[in-house]
């Protein structure tokens, strides 16, 4: 089944094209890294994908619901009603956390649940000490982001994101922060595949990307330029993927 679909998206800025009419779809369960040198488009595809930003053109359906489409030559979106429904299908996970400073880890976790979801605060409470165990901070509830490593706020930010129950989890450069957070979060991210959710992750991190991924996205100059399985994306001999991939050669081994 699938859960989106992004028909002949595109997106400029000042009259540069950053989105190219690029068609991608995500199926029910499949993890999908998206990779890419930097200024490719990969984060401006979430982007759209997520409504952060409005798309010049295209078409985006979440279960079958457009949220976004074309008409008269310009993009228009769904009710504001329809978005909410539609937007509580899917789960963000920004690069630098975005978590409220002035809230404690558990109010981070339970607020959208209990006060935008309007979901029973003793099940919230209960789903998401369940979370912070998985997460391994079930001795930080009460912390703030503060008092935290940056791999435990990226931590709480996947929490916070999976309380909202997404049927499709968008990582936006999960690993970036810092070198020390790459092997405790990308831990938590693979225990993540046991939960059957599905994933789209923008990553330069390409041991990642081949070890986690069902499907891998190469994205050049704003367009896909390759598609596949990590097998046949990190064996391709795409000139343009070769050269991108040959950067990574050594980490890759």
């Amino acid at each position: 089944m699938k859960l989106l679909e992004l028909n002949h998206v595109e997106k400029s800025f000042d009259g540069l094209g950053v989105i190219k009419d690029i068609s991608l779809s995500v199926e029910e369960g499949e993890i999908v890294s998206v990779i890419g040198p930097s200024g490719s488009g990969k984060s401006t595809l979430l982007r759209c994908a997520t409504m952060l930003e409005t798309m010049d053109s295209g078409e985006v359906i979440y279960l079958g619901k457009r949220a976004a489409w074309t008409e008269d030559g310009r993009a228009v979106y769904a009710s504001k009603k329809d978005l909410k429904e539609i937007q509580s299908q899917y789960g963000l996970v920004f690069q630098n956390f975005n978590l409220f400073p002035h809230y404690s880890v558990m109010k981070n976790i339970t607020d959208a649940p209990i006060h935008v979801q309007k979901r029973d605060k003793a099940q919230v409470y209960e789903e998401a000490r369940a979370l912070l165990k998985k997460m391994g901070l079930e001795d930080k509830e009460n912390a703030y982001p503060c008092q935290l490593s940056g791999g435990q706020c990226q931590r709480v930010a996947i929490a916070r994101a999976l309380a909202l129950n997404p049927k499709i989890l968008f990582l936006m450069n999960p690993l970036s922060p810092g070198p020390e957070l790459t092997g405790e979060v990308l831990k938590v991210i693979k225990s993540l595949a046991d939960l059957d959710i599905a994933m789209v992750i923008v990553t330069h991190e390409m041991a990642f990307a081949r070890d986690i991924s069902d499907r891998v996205v190469f994205m050049a100059g704003g367009v896909i330029v390759e598609e596949g399985t990590p097998e046949q994306v990190f064996a391709s001999d795409n000139e343009r993927t070769q050269s991108f991939l040959g950067r990574y050669g050594a980490l890759l081994n």
